[in-house]
């Protein structure tokens, strides 16, 4: 039974792991930015988004599901086999960021998410020292209360040739 949840930075990979692990295992694949928020740039209330993840887990018993909200990754944590944590570093995601393909999901356009893109940069390189739902302290503290499979990628050039089969030596917790 594969259900796997993958978490880390704005940037870090877990859109593209997401979609190859979807596709390799044939899982249903769920990016909570598409439950978090609400046209234009407005956060859904958690209750709301929270309730969509639940409808989510009750059609699909296997699934993988992505995100950076700590918030929303707890209403799924409990029902995960599997936590990949991305972890790569913000420059290397501040780079992936810079070459992202459009976002169709997320944005009307290219101009439009370009026009966004200075602010998410910005965003990205304070992952480490804000204190939010979206940090690398809560991020870590997920990881470690995570009693199953689990592992961290700190190496960004590890990801694709390991993304769908992490090893032993890759487990860490």
């Amino acid at each position: 039974m594969h259900r796997i949840l993958i978490t880390g930075n704005s940037g870090s990979g877990k859109s593209t792991m997401a979609a190859q692990v979807a596709a390799e295992y044939g899982l249903p694949h769920l990016d909570l930015d598409t439950l978090a928020w609400e046209s234009p740039a407005v956060r859904r209330p958690l209750d709301d988004s929270v309730a969509a993840i639940r409808a989510f887990l009750d059609r699909n018993p296997q699934w993988v599901i992505e995100g950076c909200y700590t918030g929303l990754l707890e209403a799924v944590l409990p029902h995960a086999t599997e936590l990949r944590f991305l972890n790569p570093g913000v420059e290397a995601c501040v780079r992936n960021c810079r070459s992202r393909p459009w976002e169709p999901h997320k944005y009307p356009s290219v101009e439009a998410q370009n026009q966004n893109l200075e602010m998410l940069i910005r965003w990205v390189r304070e992952y480490e020292t804000r204190d939010d739902e979206f940090s690398l302290r809560r991020h870590r503290q997920l990881f470690a209360e995570f009693d199953g499979e689990k592992v961290e990628y700190t190496d960004n050039i590890q990801m694709p040739k390991k993304a769908m089969h992490p090893t032993r030596e890759d487990t860490r917790g």
